[in-house]
């Protein structure tokens, strides 16, 4: 016989009611971000081959997948464009081209669903021939200062075209306050900026470049993106974010950062979030494929584990699922 226990913590485990009552990190669709990628054409709802159940989507089908996503409570889209090859040059010119495909993409959006927030990437990764974040030079490297005077242009094209949230992904020095200056300038007060704080020079980035066409990448981006092994500079680079004007910061990739996101947290009052990239939403899947584990709960117990560390909202291609089944039974 076992002794008389004071605690017995399995008490508080027996039923599905009292587990739910003092379950502790919650997940709700409004919470979620659904990043949707854009392409020209009509009538173009086209898988993407690394990314199952994620398309290529142009105006017209975009426009049905976010009244889709209204329907099931997300509040909040994330938009990338795939450009075509021969819109590309080393500068990127195209990004600064009025009524780009971007462009008209936030304007339908907030045209048929104004109550829907924006969030746009800023970055010249679609749009480089060469796959970078910026401008380079003859031997490839990044140019930080240059390319943040192209930022700034492209913040103001796509708050003019209505963006609700612009999110700098480039992670060059000093790029917030440049930003949250020319937005400013430009009577955009009410644009926010959601910094990517701590964007790691991450594997699990793949599917995301094969959607949208910037796999071809000459050379690597660590020499801008952040070392995998560390912490600390996280934290410098989400406390000069919020130092030049953020309004939000996100941490990316996801489940391999919950404890940078749990640090960076704990530092600032702002809202942070976090994006479970393409890499380890196409894991869930392959392992489902693999008959190793079922999707639907692979997914909602990764996005718990995000919300429990902290994360105020998650950025991911799972965003409609777990929406459907989070509004059938909450989590």
């Amino acid at each position: 016989m076992i002794s008389a226990l004071l605690k017995r913590p399995r008490r508080n485990r027996k039923s599905p009611a009292i587990r739910s009552l003092i379950q502790e990190s919650r997940l709700h669709p409004h919470d979620l971000v659904a990043p949707l990628f854009v392409v020209e054409g009509q009538k173009v709802h086209r898988e993407v081959k690394s990314l199952p159940d994620v398309f290529h989507l142009s105006l017209d089908q975009l426009l049905l997948e976010c009244h889709n996503l209204a329907e099931h409570d997300i509040q909040t889209v994330l938009l990338f464009p795939v450009i075509d090859p021969s819109l590309k040059d080393e500068k990127g010119s195209y990004a600064l081209q009025a009524d780009n495909l971007l462009h008209r993409a936030i304007s339908s959006i907030k045209s048929h669903f104004p109550k829907m927030t924006v969030m746009v990437d800023v970055a010249l990764d679609p749009y480089t021939s060469h796959g970078h974040d910026g401008l380079i030079n003859e031997e490839f490297e990044v140019l930080n200062d240059p390319t943040v005077e192209v930022l700034q242009e492209m913040a103001c094209l796509l708050a003019e075209a209505g963006a609700d949230v612009v999110a700098p992904s480039d992670m060059m020095d000093g790029r917030i306050k440049a930003i949250r200056a020319a937005l400013d300038e430009s009577n955009f007060i009410e644009v926010s900026t959601l910094s990517y704080a701590a964007k790691y020079a991450s594997a699990f980035y793949g599917p995301f470049r094969n959607a949208v066409g910037s796999s071809n990448l000459v050379g690597d981006k660590c020499g801008y993106q952040m070392n995998p092994a560390n912490v600390k500079e996280a934290l410098l680079e989400a406390k000069l974010d919020e130092e030049e004007g953020a309004d939000m910061l996100l941490i990316k990739p996801g489940l391999p950062y919950l404890d940078v996101l749990a640090k960076v947290k704990e530092q600032t009052n702002l809202p942070v979030g976090i994006y479970q990239v393409s890499g380890e939403y196409a894991q869930l899947h392959l392992a489902a494929k693999a008959n190793l584990m079922q999707f639907e709960k692979g997914l909602m117990e990764t996005l718990t584990a995000m919300k429990r560390a902290g994360a105020d909202f998650i950025i991911s291609y799972g965003s409609l699922q777990a929406a459907k089944l989070l509004n059938d039974t909450p989590f």
